[in-house]
């Protein structure tokens, strides 16, 4: 069936035109490459009109009806008759993909929209299948889905006057050479090294990412396997003046090559027919050695204003990003300096990725009207061309620099929270005996985030890993500490010598980075386990000004407040982890501060509401569903209650408020309140 696939690209490519009154069959559409139409394996014959193919090539990609003003503005430079120009494109369109039965041209209420449900298009399948996990494809899909790439996007069909337009074309091509070097990369990954075939997939993604070190380091290596030292020396030689050129250091090229020519003398060639071992899923498999992930954030483009203005709002919101994800010390954060000098040589985005060697990069744009601004975020991992998180942030323009403050925060939580997770997916995939401290660490997120007791003290161990394999992690002690925390809270393990474990893993971990906000948020919570509530709180407030974006400092210094601090902070400090963070694991953390919080104010049918939706999180533990009982009954909602009490019983018969209490640490007159409540629910 592969086969047969390339075979019909392959016999496409050169077969003879036909008018557009022989259409009669199936539809295949061309966009990798130049622009063409086939119908039962024969090429279409186009009408000249460029603008025709950009517009069904624009229309294909779109996610959803477009509205017929933005196609004008899109394509035709104020002309006579900008609509009737469309309805002249879309009638010769209709001639070439509608058929008696079958409809592909939609047009309602003013908008347009292709069906192509039925048609093979190439880039369709070439992106969805790079949404998935690209690293679980044998050779021969990768082989398929190279072989529909005929050339670059689109390849000629720039439109003059027509600025936005072009735009989009450069940023498609762009992703489509990004996914072209990124199933090359896999490839190669399967294939012998030294093979030919190896060596001419290595041409063919040298073409398309120069600056890659990884390609570099590949091809030098087969050379040196190979016995090739001349034409080794000669790429080292050209690639070195190509990069000083460009302003990068090509030292580790050097040291790749000396490398090479040391082991040149091993075998080259696996055993013919062999299938080489895959990379473990979600590696990169040119960040050998995965170590703490590292990211750059490219320039955004400003399509309010000439791209080629710089240090406005675009600019500075960038900067920002990039300050505020390198205080979070939990990433590699690539200087602004070096990305804008990047994308000043007009290397997009994926291509500055692989050219930096980082794991993740972020791309993005900003608009502005008279009254709103819009930010158009996508977080990419770079050596899967997959975009694994994207969003738009949209604020009402009053105060340009707030409204620019106010999106940054957004962005910034939600690229953590999007690499730990992928990070914390992809650690789990592998063999425990393989994990390196960044693995290892998140490994035990994975588990801590569970929630129970077995997982708990799974998370302990592979944090304990992590700062044996890196005793300098100073998150991994935060991790550490907070299993130690979760055991004294949950009334797991003997709450003072937890408590004493707490303490230490946090103080371990602050000696080693006191910059680390993480480190400050495990001192403040195992310092509150101690009873030191002002010191707890100096600790969170640390987390929070060294990153006013970290989420769990906002969170837990609601925690500490709402017990027998001041209340309205506490709401204000849990609403602000929750705007930070809205899909966290401990949301339903978040949402039960704001709960007791409440009751404290006295305002209880408001608490229950709060602790209902805690409550019904996923991974809300016994104490979460406690506070859901008991502000059901502050609120005189008995029955609801009780529904919450049966559940208590299920997971901990004995549980009663002196649980709840000894777990907590409440002012007298807040405990007095929920001794009230538990006496209502059956829990006193």
């Amino acid at each position: 069936m592969g086969a047969s696939v390339v075979a019909r690209v392959e016999s496409a490519m050169g077969c003879r035109p036909v008018s557009e009154n022989q259409v009669t069959g199936g539809i295949r559409i061309r966009m990798l490459g130049a622009f063409a139409i086939f119908r039962q394996e024969q090429a279409l014959s186009l009408p000249p009109s460029r603008k025709l193919r950009a517009l069904l090539a624009y229309l294909t990609l779109a996610p959803h009806a477009l509205r017929r003003e933005h196609l004008c503005e899109l394509l035709w430079d104020i002309p006579n008759d900008p609509r009737g120009e469309l309805r002249w494109c879309l009638s010769k369109a209709r001639r070439l993909l509608d058929e008696p039965d079958r409809p592909r041209i939609e047009t309602v209420g003013g908008t347009v929209r292709l069906d192509l449900r039925d048609c093979d298009v190439d880039v369709a399948e070439v992106g969805q299948q790079m949404q998935q996990d690209i690293g679980k494809l044998d050779s021969e899909r990768l082989r398929l889905l190279l072989a529909r790439f005929n050339g670059d996007f689109l390849d000629g069909l720039e439109i003059d006057r027509s600025p936005s337009f072009n735009s989009w074309l450069v940023a498609q091509r762009r992703r489509y050479r990004a996914y072209r070097v990124a199933l090359l990369d896999q490839l190669v990954a399967r294939l012998p090294e030294g093979s030919d075939e190896s060596l001419a997939s290595l041409d063919v993604w040298l073409q398309h990412a120069p600056f890659d070190r990884r390609v570099h380091e590949l091809i030098l290596r087969a050379l040196g396997r190979r016995g090739r030292v001349k034409e080794g020396d000669e790429h080292l030689a050209a690639t070195a003046r190509s990069y000083e050129a460009e302003g990068l250091d090509w030292s580790p090229l050097r040291d790749a090559w000396r490398e090479a020519k040391a082991v040149r003398a091993l075998p080259s060639v696996s055993p013919i027919g062999a299938e080489p071992a895959l990379p473990e899923a979600g590696d990169g498999p040119g960040l050998q050695g995965h170590g703490r992930a590292s990211i750059a954030v490219m320039p955004f483009t400003d399509i309010t204003v000439d791209d080629k203005v710089r240090g406005g709002p675009a600019d500075g919101l960038v900067h920002d990003i990039i300050t505020r994800l390198a205080k979070l010390r939990s990433l590699m954060v690539i200087a602004q300096g070096t990305v804008f000098a990047l994308d000043q040589r007009s290397i997009g985005p994926d291509e500055a990725g692989r050219t930096l060697n980082v794991h993740y990069v972020v791309s993005g744009s900003l608009h502005r009207t008279a009254t709103r601004i819009t930010a158009n975020v996508q977080l990419i991992e770079t050596r899967s061309a997959r975009v694994i998180w994207a969003d738009v942030f949209d604020h009402k323009l009053d105060d340009t620099f707030f409204a620019l403050d106010q999106i940054g925060d957004q962005i910034v939580s939600a690229i953590d929270v999007e690499i730990e997770s992928a990070e914390r997916s992809r650690a789990i995939l592998k063999p425990p005996s393989s994990l390196d401290a960044w693995e290892a660490h998140h490994r035990g997120l994975w588990h801590m985030y569970r929630f129970n007791r077995v997982d708990n003290d799974l998370a302990r161990n592979f944090f304990q890993m992590a700062v044996r394999l890196d005793p300098t992690f100073s998150r991994a002690y935060a991790g550490l500490s907070f299993t130690h925390w979760q055991s004294a809270f949950q009334q797991w393990g003997e709450h003072d010598a937890e408590t004493d474990r707490a303490y230490e893993a946090a103080s371990r971990g602050l000696l080693i980075d006191e910059r680390d906000p993480a480190a400050h948020w495990a001192m403040g919570r195992a310092l509150w386990l101690r009873g030191k509530q002002e010191q707890s709180l100096d600790e969170l407030r640390s987390a929070v000004d060294l990153s006013p974006n970290f989420a769990l400092g906002h969170y837990t210094l609601g925690f500490v407040s709402c017990q027998s601090g001041q209340a309205e902070a506490a709401i204000g400090s849990a609403d602000r982890s929750r705007y930070l963070s809205p899909l966290d694991p401990l949301l339903f953390g978040m949402l039960a501060v704001r709960a007791i919080a409440l009751a404290r104010l006295g305002r209880f049918e408001e608490a229950a509401e709060w602790a209902v939706k805690a409550a019904g999180r996923p991974n809300a533990h016994v104490h979460i569903l406690a506070i859901a009982a008991h502000c059901l009954a502050m609120a005189d909602r008995r029955d609801e209650a009780m529904a919450y009490v049966a559940s208590i019983r299920t997971l901990r018969p004995q549980y009663s408020i002196d649980d709840f209490l000894a777990a907590f640490r409440l002012s007298e007159d807040v405990e007095a309140l929920f001794r009230r409540a538990a006496q209502r629910n059956g829990l006193g």
